[in-house]
């Protein structure tokens, strides 16, 4: 695991992203860096150069480039994070997934779900367990969680069932989540974005009007919202966000 980049100073909550190396993991580091957050930047070991790159550019940030899915990399990340920042993180984006479609299910292979239940709801199940006991004791905390249209809308998803089926176990999850520990301090919400503007998908729909998809300025400024004191009052709400498509 790499070592850390260096910190952002002791002013701010300790924020912990997966997914940061992708494009809107790396839009929600920039937000709440500009809001003052220490920040911890997490993705799978094929993103560390991007994250070290990306802490570069923020003035500094915890970086963990390992498989999240696995508990050794919590049982190690966690205590370097406290040590080199100060404390464990109280706010946390779970944005790590991957899409994966083109094929009815019948046609699908046994490869594709286990590829998306591990990225898309493996990834937020082993995070929950990790950070929800640091929140629960402190009664601090704020997660967000990304789920996807297909989770309340599966029909969108034709040809992709695998993807849908594992984004409504994401947002299933979380809402459940948030009823466990909202006595003890701690928020859970999830964002359930359409299709969003980014490279990838501006490569591979390169016929679609980009227009009407969701912003990554919008998507991450829902995300921090959720996350931060403004939303103090909201948990366990799944908010769509469809831009125009």
């Amino acid at each position: 695991m790499p070592e850390a980049a260096g910190g952002r100073g002791s002013n701010g909550e300790v924020a912990l992203i997966t997914g940061a190396a992708g494009a809107l993991g790396s839009e929600v580091a920039r937000v709440l860096a500009g809001a003052g957050h220490r920040l911890v930047l997490v993705d799978a070991a094929a993103g560390a150069a991007r994250l070290t790159q990306l802490a570069g550019e923020l003035g500094g940030a915890v970086t963990v480039a390992s498989d999240i899915t696995s508990p050794a990399t919590w049982e190690e990340a966690l205590p370097r994070i406290e040590r080199e920042v100060g404390s464990l993180p109280t706010r946390a984006a779970l944005i790590a997934g991957t899409y994966r479609g083109g094929k009815p299910l019948h046609e699908e292979t046994d490869d594709v779900w286990r590829t998306v239940v591990t990225a898309n709801l493996e990834t937020v199940y082993r995070s929950l367990r990790a950070l929800l006991p640091s929140m629960v004791a402190r009664r601090a905390g704020s997660i967000v969680v990304i789920g996807a249209r297909p989770a309340e809308q599966p029909w969108t998803a034709a040809g992709s069932a695998s993807y849908a089926a594992t984004k409504a176990g994401v947002v299933a999850l979380a809402r459940a989540v948030s009823a466990e520990v909202l006595e003890h301090g701690v928020r859970v919400n999830a964002v359930l974005p359409s299709t969003m503007d980014t490279p990838a998908n501006r490569a591979a729909m390169p016929k679609a009007d980009p227009g009407k998809w969701v912003s990554l300025s919008s998507a991450a400024g829902l995300v921090a919202f959720l996350l931060g004191d403004g939303a103090r009052d909201v948990s366990g709400a799944a908010v769509p966000l469809y831009g125009r498509s």
